[in-house]
């Protein structure tokens, strides 16, 4: 027996050691390993060790018992990769075959399995199957995955000295943490070239992500037929998954993440995730992005590198929304308009004709004084600047993370990524599926292809579903619209005169905020359901469509999901901000939305104009779906791992193996990445498509985004198992979405300052018909003017009290009054004011697009330093493998001429001059 200690502070290992090995000098011991931990803060925090021996399973026996919280083999040397696990069930002969036909390929292929039994879980019915691959089965698939290794360090300088950068330490992370391993510059693996990398240790020069990337490219293709048969069906992990052959696969973590392992060995990077980045009090450092690409590989890294950019990006945003919705706030008292329809001798004598058929009465303009105090608030001067800021700040953003990315591209080797690993990505769904070959004209080797009218066909119906979707969706917010306008005349009937008959909540409930908001959240109910069943059908046929490759199964997946997101949370806001109060009619000539037969009259929006009902909807829908969504993320998964790991809670930690944690953990699925982008672009959608009736919607998605950065890396870090690392070198097809929101929001925002917002009618009023170059007389020059006794029988309301008091009513338009030659028509004013509005359309898309293009054009998508970078590594790249050969082959020379005479020794002149040329 010998002591040794390990790294890591007051850890001891005790090492029994056979005496035969003991005498053996070459090859690595089997050890067996025992650990006593001598750290008082763990120490202390489990309580003394004579309290522990009084519990259940804290004997002295199970103290000198090998701890089973380790990622190893039984031996404590080769190391877990990947872990499957099982069941036995009913079908317990036909699963067995196809594992013991699994498992036999496996080991053909190289792999090294461990079974640990049933009576060794907790729940005494899992089997679980570890999975370690050694050095050639790992050199030998790098080489076909043509993984990039290091075999130099880097000797480029990363950057110089920042001014004043001592003003960011409160929120950098420590250097181990954020540079997790030396920069290194990279080459694809070769087999035929081991000597030429930097192999100090076969047994951890792939980085753990590394390994269970190539174990799992195995596992998926993989059959599990019996030698002689062909059954290209019967092939890979997922087929054996989805038919309960295996429960589950996946890679394990490297320890716990409340605490560091045990075994020196490992790195403890969950660990350092969790203390550095998962954590909510950490919400103003920094990302350790480096750790976390090192951990969970390209794909999640790029998606955290980008979110966090993102909300860099949103500050800005948030900070200029801000000063203009205070902006509104201080000129609440210079709000004329407000004022005259708050007046008693102004408002107060205004009579405005019924917004319904027979419920709804003859109404005083005064009571809307509330609603146009709130309108002010966000349709105001600062609203069209901000909705020009906007459009110039969502072209910054995009061309900056175009920069952002091309740099992680250099620092994570993803430069070359996508061109050598297209073909290495064909998802084996493809492969087994489509039995059809043909022969690659630039590889000369026969490979799978799906036939063109196959493709058409499946095509056709995907094309027909999506369409019905959102056909079904169209319907859905129709039934919205007809709620509304039959739901507007309910109200109207209980809320007749809302300063008497509801005395404590009154002034704050009309009929268009109490429709508006029952509308929205009716709507946000429909939203989420109709979610919960597209995902699945989204996916179903996009799995019928059998995408060749995972970028393409991606991506199509992602416009299926794009499109009809969009209608399903856009459509509403749509409807509010285009379509509501414009089609209304006049009191002798209202416009009803089936007809006069459905008694459904169209909306009319308030005498503050549109833009405050287009802000509640647009704050319900998308505050209600941030709400549920970190609901969603942070609460199911916590419940979910609650409930399985309840019987293993009170356990032991050395009863409780790592693969036991880890198997109750939820799965990360393929499409969980999928769902984080999708969330965060509908949000980017909400705050840019919309954000002139809502200038603070881009400070409610930061706070959300501070928020969704911790809860996912708290998610990934503690409640789901380890995900397979995978490589990205960019976002993919969101990157094209975002470039049309981006384009499309200039049109949106131009179109609710000219439209929705009362904007360009008080523009138009000052400074072409205000007589003294003043907003007063604004409201009554807004509102036209309607002859009582015209209004027809089915439009007037049943209690018609105020009809003796007056003979005329006001209703918004700009129409000549009765009496006049051209009565109840247009005046020339309407036209000016539309003119006005087109006018303002074209020149505020032209200034912003014309920015837009020039700002694009300006920065360039790669910086400057990363392309000399680039170049500089492309050349150190070339000499140094010329270098090498030159070495290898003077070497091979010296080689011949040392062990052969030189009578044998008989150069032909064409190879003298073949090896002349190569030294």
């Amino acid at each position: 027996m010998r002591r040794i200690t390990g790294k890591a502070k007051d850890e001891t290992l005790i090492e029994l050691q056979d005496t035969a090995d003991s005498q053996a000098t070459d090859g690595p011991a089997v050890l067996t390993s025992y650990r006593i931990n001598l750290d008082s803060e763990e120490c202390s925090g489990n309580g003394s060790l004579s309290e522990r021996a009084l519990l259940p399973g804290n004997t002295e026996t199970d103290k000198l018992r090998p701890s089973k919280d380790t990622v190893f083999f039984r031996d404590g040397v080769r190391r877990i990769d990947f872990v499957l696990s099982y069941v036995d069930d009913k079908d317990g002969e036909k699963k067995q075959e196809r594992r013991r036909e699994f498992e036999a390929n496996l080991k053909k292929e190289g792999l090294e399995l461990e079974t640990e039994d049933k009576s060794n879980s907790k729940d005494q019915k899992t089997y679980f199957l570890k999975i370690h691959a050694p050095w050639d089965v790992l050199a030998k698939y790098a080489d076909v995955l043509k993984i990039k290794v290091p075999f130099k360090e880097s000797d480029i300088p990363h950057g110089q000295d920042v001014p004043l950068e001592w003003l960011s330490h409160p929120i950098r992370l420590p250097e181990h943490i954020m540079h997790p391993q030396p920069d290194y510059f990279t080459y694809p693996f070769d087999k035929g070239k081991i000597d030429f990398f930097l192999i100090n240790d076969k047994d951890t020069f792939f980085p753990p992500s590394t390994r269970n990337r190539i174990v799992y490219y195995i596992l998926a293709r993989c059959p599990y037929y019996k030698e002689g048969q062909k059954d290209k069906d019967k092939t890979g992990i997922k087929r054996l998954l989805s038919n309960g052959t295996y429960t589950t696969a996946f890679p394990l973590h490297d320890c716990q993440y409340w605490k560091r392992a045990r075994n020196a060995e490992c790195e403890s990077e969950r660990y350092n995730l969790y203390m550095h980045w998962a954590r909510f009090l950490c919400f103003y450092k920094e990302q350790p992005l480096n750790l976390i690409r090192k951990y969970y590989g390209e794909k999640i890294g790029i998606y955290f590198a980008w979110l966090g950019f993102y909300t860099e990006m949103l500050f800005f945003a948030a900070v200029m929304g801000l000063i203009c919705f205070t902006y509104g706030v201080l000129s609440y008292d210079d709000n004329i308009s407000s004022k005259e329809i708050c007046d008693a001798d102004t408002g107060g004598n205004i009579l405005m004709c019924p917004l319904c058929d027979k419920k709804c009465p003859f109404w005083k303009l005064n009571s809307t004084c509330l609603s146009s105090w709130q309108s002010h608030l966000f349709d105001n001067e600062g609203t069209v600047f901000f909705a020009i800021f906007m459009g110039i700040w969502v072209t910054l953003f995009l061309e900056f993370w175009k920069r952002r990315q091309a740099q992680l591209e250099y620092e994570w080797d993803l430069v070359d990524f996508e061109e050598e690993q297209q073909q290495l990505q064909i998802r084996p769904e493809f492969e087994i599926r489509c039995t059809n070959r043909r022969l690659n004209k630039i590889t000369q080797e026969m490979e799978p292809y799906l036939p063109v009218p196959s493709k058409c066909a499946r095509f056709c119906l995907s094309g027909v579903t999506v369409l019905f979707w959102i056909c079904l969706i169209v319907a859905c917010i129709i039934g919205v619209i007809a709620y509304r306008l039959a739901v507007y005349a309910a109200f109207a009937s209980i809320i007749k005169d809302p300063m008497r008959r509801i005395q404590l909540v009154g002034r704050f409930i009309t009929p268009q905020l109490a429709t508006s908001v029952t509308a929205s959240c009716i709507n946000f109910v429909i939203i989420m359901i109709l979610n919960f069943f597209y995902e699945r059908v989204a996916v179903w046929i996009t799995d019928m469509e059998i995408p060749k490759t995972h970028l393409e199964y991606e991506n199509r997946l992602t416009m299926k999901m794009f499109l009809f997101q969009f209608v399903n949370y856009y459509s509403s806001c749509f409807y509010v901000a285009f379509f509501k109060g414009k089609f209304v009619g006049f009191p002798g000539g209202y416009s009803y939305m089936f007809g006069e037969w459905s008694k459904l009259r169209n909306e009319e929006c308030d005498p503050g104009g549109c833009l405050i009902e287009l802000t509640t909807q647009l704050v319900i829908v998308m505050a209600g779906k941030q709400l549920w969504g970190n609901i969603q993320e942070a609460l199911l998964p916590l419940i979910r791992n609650y409930w399985s790991s309840r019987k293993g809670r009170h356990n032991p930690e050395n009863h409780y193996s790592r693969w036991e944690q880890d198997h109750v953990l939820q799965n990360f699925s393929q499409l969980g990445l999928f769902y984080e982008y999708l969330e965060m672009v509908i949000q980017f959608g909400f705050i840019t498509l919309f954000v002139a009736s809502f200038p603070l919607a881009p400070l409610l998605a930061l706070f959300n985004n501070i928020l969704e950065i911790r809860v996912d890396a708290w998610k990934f870090t503690t409640q789901f198992r380890r995900p397979v690392a995978s490589k990205a070198r960019k976002i993919g097809a969101w990157q094209e979405i975002l470039n049309a929101v981006a384009i499309l929001s200039v049109v949106t925002n131009a179109f609710i300052m000219a439209f929705t917002s009362d904007m360009i009618p008080r523009l138009v009023y000052l400074y072409a018909y205000s007589e003294d170059s003043s907003m007063k007389g604004y409201i009554n020059n807004s509102l036209s003017i309607y002859n009582i006794s015209q209004i027809r029988l089915r439009n007037m309301p049943e209690d018609d009290w105020t009809v003796n008091s007056t003979i005329t009513c006001r209703y918004r338009d700009y129409r000549y009054p009765p009496g006049h030659q051209k009565e109840y028509t247009h005046t020339m004013q309407f036209w000016h004011i539309l003119a006005a509005k087109m006018a303002f359309i074209i020149i505020m898309e032209h200034v912003v697009f014309v920015v837009k293009f020039f700002v694009a054009w300006m920065i360039p998508d790669v910086p400057s330093g990363v392309k000399a970078r680039i170049k500089r590594e492309r050349y150190l790249i070339q000499e140094y493998l010329h270098n090498y050969e030159r070495e290898k082959i003077k070497l091979q020379l010296s080689a011949n001429f040392i062990t052969e005479p030189q009578s044998q020794m008989s150069l032909t002149p064409d190879t003298y001059e073949t090896l002349t040329e190569c030294l």
